[in-house]
Order: structure tokens, then sequence, then C-alpha cells
């Protein structure tokens, strides 16, 4: 007997700020050239249309900027961590 298995979806687990919080410190610390795609899985447990009003961005701009491929500004990436309620911040790392 064969199980089928789900493929896992991060946005289904990001229901608080604190969830996004760990989940965005997560993706830094194991690969931030993911950091886009990461802020679309939240954009999607949030709803784009929402995003894009909290950040006064257009949501087909937030789609590119958000995906797989995409290459967000500090600008855009500033907005919509405000939207969500988290900072980025930055610590020292011994060499």
């Amino acid at each position: 007997m064969t199980e089928k298995l789900r493929n896992f979806d991060p946005a289904r687990h990001l229901d608080s700020e604190e969830a996004i919080a760990l989940y965005l410190d997560a993706v830094m610390d194991e690969d931030p050239s993911l950091l886009a795609s990461a802020l679309g899985d939240v954009a999607r447990a949030r709803g784009m249309s929402d995003l894009a009003q909290d950040t006064g961005l257009a949501r087909e701009a937030l789609y590119r900027a958000l995906s797989d491929e995409g290459n967000p500004t500090y600008e855009t990436l500033s907005k919509v961590l405000s939207a969500y309620g988290v900072r980025m911040r930055f610590d020292a790392v011994s060499a």
C-alpha cells in the first residue's frame, strides 16, 4: 500500500508574526538567496492583495519581486517586512 504525501507548503504554517520571523530567520541562516521566495511564501499566507494595499505596491510587482527568480529592491523589502510586522537585523559572525 502506498501513501500519497502532499508537498510541504510553508505558507500553511505562517500564521503569526513570530512564525514569520522564525521562518525568515531560518531562511537567512540557511540560504539568503531564497529570501525573496520566502517572502513570497509569507505573502501567500497573508494574502497578496492585502500586502499590496499595506505596502502601496502593485500586486503584479509584488508577485514578480517575491518569486523564486525575484530580485526585490531594499525599498520593497523594507515595505514588505514592515507590513508583516518583522524587521531584519544583523549579527556579527566570527571569522
